[in-house]
């Protein structure tokens, strides 16, 4: 009997039902269409990231070139640049003053009207007017302030030209003062930079600060905070208040504009703007 039985098992062959030709056709179909989208999206990624390695093969091919030519002209206009040991030993032109037995004073004799003060003598109230006035990040940079020209940048293209600030930070003006000519030129900027990075390298920043504070014009033949301090106020520099401060601190962008008493409204404003800085 159970012999017959397995003899009357179906076979192997009988269990798989035999596939329909159309069905064959249809499951083919599917096949085809779905590795033709495979690699349509493999080709497209394909042509997607080629695009993207050609974008960054030239963005770095124009970047090294950029490189390159920034490096090519500081080395062509840093050679042959005035030495800045000078700076170190500094001596600036003073006031000659003639005194009475009583120990008034009688005349003074200058070329430049200045009151040499050493840096720990300059009050910090004065320094940090004249910081926020002309170099707001003057003890982060080295010697140039690249957000300082991007601002100024923008501010320029903001106003359609009507707004052109200057970027020089303080570094640089010292550099611009003592070693170079007052032309406002690509070629002096160059040179202000390269000379103001190697300054901050071998001087400290109180003594850069020093030698601004000393040697800046504040107009009325004021050479120097504090010249310009008895010149405007008649007071020495630990005397002066904020306000006063930061008048003096207004005058180094444009002194015959801002004359105490002949550009009042306009002098007033500017100090106005400093104190808010």
């Amino acid at each position: 009997m159970i012999c017959g039985a397995v003899e009357n098992l179906p076979q192997e062959t009988d269990l798989i039902a035999p596939l329909h030709p159309e069905e064959i056709m249809g499951h083919n179909r599917l096949t085809a269409v779905i590795n033709w989208i495979f690699r349509t999206i493999t080709a497209a990624w394909l042509f997607v990231l080629s695009i993207f390695g050609s974008v960054f093969s030239a963005a770095t091919l124009g970047a090294m070139m950029v490189a390159l030519s920034i490096g090519a002209v500081f080395y062509i206009y840093g050679r042959d640049l005035p030495s800045y040991d000078e700076l170190a030993s500094y001596t600036p032109k003073t006031i000659s003053r003639i005194y009475s037995g009583e120990g008034r004073i009688i005349d003074e004799f200058a070329t430049e009207r200045r009151l040499f003060a050493d840096a720990q003598d300059i009050p910090p109230l004065v320094k940090a007017a004249f910081i926020s006035a002309e170099d707001k990040n003057f003890y982060e940079h080295a010697g140039y302030d690249p957000r300082g020209i991007a601002a100024a940048i923008v501010e320029a293209v903001r106003s359609r030209g009507e707004d052109l600030r200057g970027a020089s930070t303080i570094t640089q003006q010292v550099m611009k003062n003592f070693l170079l000519d007052g032309s406002r030129s690509a070629e002096r900027k160059i040179k202000e930079i390269i000379l103001a990075t190697r300054i901050e390298k071998s001087m400290s920043k109180d003594k850069i600060l020093e030698l601004y504070l000393n040697e800046i014009f504040l107009g009325q033949n004021s050479y120097g905070v504090a010249a310009a301090a008895q010149t405007y106020f008649n007071k020495p520099l630990s005397q002066l208040t904020p306000e006063e401060a930061a008048y003096l601190a207004a005058m180094p962008k444009a002194p015959s504009q801002y004359h105490p008493v002949r550009q009042r409204d306009r002098a007033t404003n500017r100090r106005n703007f400093v104190l808010k800085k």
